[in-house]
C-alpha cells in the first residue's frame, strides 16, 4: 500500500510540475469566412481560373515530395488579397490573405 501511495504522489507531483500544455495555432481565413470576395472555387481548372480572374501576380512552381500518385504536385498562384492552391490543374482551396503580404 505504501508503494502505491508513493507512486501516486510522485505521479501527481510530476503532472503538477509539468504545467499546462501549450500549442501554436495556425489561422487561415478560408473563402467561406469572406463571402463577399469572389475567388476561384474548388474543382475549377487553371485555364478557367486564368480566364475568369486574369493572370496571377505570382505563380509558384509546383511542389511534390515525390513523383508518385500519392503525392501529387501542388501549385500556388498569388492574386491581390488571396492565393489559389491547385492539385495538378484543379483548384483545391482559395485562401484569403489576411496579413497583407503573400
Amino acid at each position: 500500500m505504501y508503494r502505491f501511495r508513493s507512486a501516486m504522489l510522485a505521479f501527481s507531483l510530476g503532472i503538477l510540475m509539468a504545467g499546462p500544455a501549450t500549442a501554436d495555432v495556425l489561422l487561415i481565413d478560408n473563402v467561406k469566412s469572406a463571402p463577399g470576395m469572389d475567388t476561384p472555387r474548388p474543382g475549377m481548372n487553371m485555364d478557367s481560373v486564368r480566364a475568369k480572374y486574369g493572370n496571377p501576380v505570382r505563380e509558384h512552381p509546383a511542389v511534390s515530395t515525390s513523383g508518385d500518385p500519392l503525392h501529387p504536385p501542388i501549385t500556388r498562384w498569388d492574386y491581390n488579397g488571396y492565393s489559389v492552391f491547385f492539385e495538378h490543374d484543379l483548384v483545391l482551396h482559395s485562401v484569403i490573405d489576411s496579413s497583407g503580404t503573400n
